[in-house]
């Protein structure tokens, strides 16, 4: 797989990329990250990606030219299976997305900023858009490295254990049962028998039940749709 992220700050993205499975995985070639800035793209002779914006509104705007000149060059050397724009008002990024983009093969993602980007940005170019949440960043690379997270962990060898990614919260439409390890007893506290019985079967029941109860406590909205769904 490869990723391609293009931002107006880059500064913001080096780190998480050097540590980690992320880092792990770049290690064994299971993806290829490319970060792209925007400044480069820029026809302004002062490296300007922003203006105000019409109407009078507050704040910045990141300008068309150089994330459609960005864009093109980047296409130009290869086919893309989703252009993902990181925004405040997109659709909220989950599981389900996670798994679907861990399938595919080139993913080109830009990362907002200031006030956002040029709307004819997001008519001509973009496929998906996404949000982490119903609150406001100052730019999208947070989301942009969250996405790229939660993609890489799913690509087979990016962790140790694969079996443990098919466990994760929300991949079958639950949150994660409660989790223990040694030692058996913690200052009082115990770690339930059935996990240190070595029956598989229930200690998967066990989890089961545990995963729907704290889905219940804990996200009704998941919840109602997980009895919809299952």
């Amino acid at each position: 797989m490869r990723i391609d992220i293009i931002s107006g700050v880059t500064a913001l993205l080096t780190g998480p990329l050097n540590h980690s499975i992320v880092k792990r995985a770049i290690d064994k070639k299971l993806v290829e990250i490319h970060i792209h800035d925007l400044r480069d793209y820029t026809d302004d002779k002062h490296k300007k990606i922003d203006d105000y914006p019409y109407g009078g509104d507050a704040g910045m705007v990141l300008t068309p030219q150089p994330i459609f000149s960005c864009i093109e060059y980047l296409t130009s050397q290869r086919n893309y299976d989703e252009l993902i724009f990181t925004a405040a008002d997109g659709t909220v990024f989950d599981q389900k997305a996670a798994n679907e983009l861990s399938l595919k093969k080139n993913i080109l993602i830009l990362c907002g900023h200031y006030k956002g980007v040029d709307q004819r940005v997001r008519d001509e170019l973009i496929t998906r858009e996404y949000s982490i949440g119903d609150f406001v960043l100052s730019g999208g690379e947070l989301p942009a490295m969250v996405i790229t997270d939660a993609i890489i962990r799913l690509l087979p060898g990016a962790i140790g254990d694969a079996e443990s990614a098919l466990k994760d919260s929300f991949q079958d439409g639950l949150l994660e049962a409660p989790v223990y390890t040694r030692p058996a007893e913690f200052r009082g506290m115990e770690v339930p028998e059935v996990l240190r019985s070595g029956d598989h079967k229930k200690i998967a029941e066990w989890q089961k039940e545990q995963a729907v109860q704290r889905t219940k406590e804990r996200r009704e909205d998941l919840y109602n749709r997980y009895k919809k769904e299952y």
